[in-house]
């Protein structure tokens, strides 16, 4: 469904013809976007996906990021083991993820993606102000009764907007710590869904006819660099301590929501 629409060309000039200027400015995205990545244990297409968009198109910036992603999600999924205590119990939700990313995709081909910006930063400014407004759980007290629900919902919501905006952390973050989540269940969990989203897109790209290989081979060697920039992230993270790490997710959604509602302004 993909192959031949106006939204994606078969050819990518950016990406064919990245410079060798370019493609070094290119890995030290890389190495900053994965280097937050290991510290947060999420943010890698955050941060590369706009900053790469400066020096190409968005479409070939999310295009680059592909094999990168993949690569600093699996070590950040099998990282310090006991992957049991967030995916065992949590897998519903990363099974919701393939099946709201595809939805996104074809949302993304038909409608402007844009207003779902400010529809996901005014629910990350509802969710920061929760404890203002009243004991009780606040409006996330059913996520705790009726668990399935849940996962549907955040599921196929995290995967759609990953779709449509290339943004699911975060929905993921709110969930996360709605449960009272480690920080080892959390960072986990969130890869899987990003490996899991990253997979789906891979395939409607190469469907698409957009896995040429000049995007392999540049992909390929940004992966590196971001696989070395991710560990050297995990071993600052190993000095953030529960409470301090939760601080920084809730400062993390507060940038998130301003980002996104820059972006929108700007039409990015």
């Amino acid at each position: 469904m993909l192959r031949g629409t106006a939204k994606w060309p078969q050819r990518m000039p950016e990406i064919e013809t990245l410079s060798l200027a370019a493609l070094a400015t290119a890995a030290l995205i890389v190495f900053l976007a994965g280097l937050t990545h290991g510290t947060l244990g999420f943010g890698f297409p955050m941060v590369a996906t706009p900053l790469l968009a400066l020096q190409t198109d968005v479409r070939s910036a999310i295009l680059l990021t592909l094999l990168p992603t993949v690569a600093v999600n699996v070590p950040s999924i099998l990282h310090g083991g006991n992957w049991r205590e967030g995916i065992g119990e949590h897998w519903p939700l990363v099974v919701y993820i393939p099946l709201g990313t595809v939805l996104g995709t074809h949302w993304l081909i038909a409608i402007d993606p844009a207003p779902f910006k400010l529809l996901l930063a005014a629910m990350i400014v509802l969710y920061l102000l929760q404890p203002r407004l009243g004991p009780g759980g606040g409006w996330l007290g059913w996520l705790h009764r009726h668990r399935a629900l849940a996962y549907a919902l955040f599921g196929l919501s995290a995967g759609v907007l990953a779709g449509t905006v290339n943004v699911m952390v975060p929905l993921l973050i709110i969930f996360t710590l709605e449960l009272g989540l480690t920080t080892l269940a959390t960072v986990q969990l969130f890869n899987l869904c990003f490996l899991t989203g990253k997979l789906v897109q891979l395939a409607a790209f190469g469907v698409a006819g957009l896995l040429v290989p000049a995007l392999l081979g540049n992909g390929a060697l940004l992966a590196l660099v971001g696989i070395g920039a991710l560990y050297l992230g995990m071993r600052l993270r190993a000095r953030i301590d529960a409470a301090g790490y939760r601080r920084w997710l809730r400062r993390a959604l507060a940038a998130i929501a301003v980002l996104l509602v820059l972006q929108f302004g700007l039409g990015f």
